[in-house]
């Protein structure tokens, strides 16, 4: 550790150096406000003290805690917390322990096998289609930015010069010439307007070198470069691995496409495609699913105020179900712990055969069972299709305590406007 960063940043306690890079140097740390290693990166002090380009500097470092915050995904890094101690500025990210790059497998002699290469484009295809409908661009796709974790995941890092897009969020980065200029697409070289396809074009030039060992453009000079990835085709990539699927390559192809009308247009294009071709990954494609539940459950009233991360913990913690017209959710009489959020759909309550109400998307019911474990007080059946989150109490124990503080709030105004309501019921009944 150089004598410039202390032993301490904030809350974090730094134990030592894993790696440097241009943006700056990250540490392994401890938080022990959580209990937990992390990787702290700490802005280069020399950039920093430069007048002219501090502040740009400054802004392309935080941009990374900005736009990766607002991503929460399996397959891109996490960021924690970000801040100033003194004159050093900080990000703190998940710690990676005993990761590497991806830059260690593009060499002829270190290839993987195409399975896993197969599951590693598959899991980053997924990661940025999640990223591209949150609004951010991550425009510096390469080896060096994707993690291997020691159990062959990955993970998507460093958005120190990603885009956002957001309609609600101002653009936080600048526009040009950025990137790394081996992985740009030809937009990029041209300054042209981008759009996630930029990073799909990246992706497949990441996906050429994994299988191959080479670059699809090669070039021995920047200018030789920039002209191969404007101009011309790649090599075939069977010419350096003869056992390349020719339908893997036809995907790597169309990702490669140089025009963005001919390219894939979505990360999940790309991944859908990828999992045709390779049945081991037909489960990941479920995971797919789980993000389009997350975008419905976060949609609904009951979750207004929380934070994603707050909302996948209550999606892990809970059971989703789909019922069809006339099935039973819940029979009078029933004893449960569980407590229902209506997702979407219609639902009819009765008590002894006779109909006292209805449920619609963003209602809830089984709040008493979940309290008491009593037993239920009224039949819920499904009056067409629907879906809905089955919260157990049991699980709930295991999320954060700030998600079940959260959710307790929340959980309490119902069960307070439910009993408020069933109160004036019953004075109305009395006074008729």
């Amino acid at each position: 550790m150089t004598s410039a960063v202390p032993a301490k940043l904030g809350k974090y306690e730094i134990k030592e150096e894993i790696g440097r890079g241009s943006m700056g140097v990250v540490y392994r740390a401890y938080d022990p406000y959580v209990d937990r290693a992390v990787a702290l990166k700490v802005a280069l002090a020399d950039a920093l003290k430069e007048r002219d380009s501090s502040e740009r500097f400054r802004r392309m470092f935080f941009n990374e805690a900005h736009t990766a915050g607002m991503l929460h995904h399996p397959n891109i890094l996490d960021i924690f917390d970000a801040g100033v101690d003194g004159d050093l500025c900080y990000i703190v990210m998940e710690l990676v322990a005993g990761g590497t790059t991806l830059r260690s497998h593009i060499r002829p002699d270190r290839l993987l096998p195409l399975e896993q290469v197969a599951e590693i484009v598959f899991k980053c295809a997924r990661a940025l289609d999640y990223a591209h409908r949150q609004g951010v661009i991550h425009r510096d796709i390469k080896p060096s930015n994707l993690l291997l974790t020691p159990d062959m995941d990955v993970k998507i890092a460093d958005f120190s010069i990603a885009h956002a897009v957001r309609a609600d969020l101002t653009q936080t980065m600048p526009m040009g010439f950025v990137g790394s200029p081996r992985y740009m697409s030809p937009e990029q070289v041209h300054e042209d307007t981008i759009t996630g396809q930029t990073d799909l074009f990246s992706l497949g030039i990441v996906a050429y070198e994994l299988i191959t060992g080479h670059h699809p453009f090669g070039g021995e000079s920047f200018s030789s470069l920039v002209h191969r990835i404007v101009n011309e085709d790649p090599t075939p990539m069977r010419e350096f691995r003869a056992d390349t699927p020719p339908l893997l390559e036809a995907i790597v192809l169309r990702a490669l496409e140089k025009t963005t009308a001919r390219r894939y247009r979505m990360g999940l294009d790309m991944a859908t495609d990828l999992s045709a071709l390779f049945t081991h990954l037909a489960r990941p494609v479920d995971d797919l699913s789980a993000r389009e539940k997350f975008e419905r459950v976060k949609s609904l009233a009951f979750f207004s105020g929380f934070p994603d991360t707050d909302i996948w913990e209550i999606i892990r913690a809970s059971v989703w179900l789909d019922r069809d017209v006339d099935e039973m959710i819940v029979a009078e009489k029933d004893q449960e712990e569980s407590f229902y959020i209506v997702v979407s759909g219609d639902l009819r309550v009765s008590k002894q055969g006779h109909a006292v109400g209805r449920l619609h998307a963003g209602d809830c019911f089984g709040e008493m069972g979940y309290l008491s474990r009593g037993r239920r007080t009224a039949t819920v059946t499904a009056d067409g299709p629907v879906a809905l989150l089955k919260v157990n109490a049991k699980l709930m124990e295991q999320v954060s305590t700030d998600c079940q503080l959260r959710f307790c709030n929340v959980f309490l105004k119902v069960l307070i406007d439910r009993l408020a309501r069933t109160t004036e019921m019953m004075v109305r009944s009395g006074g008729s």
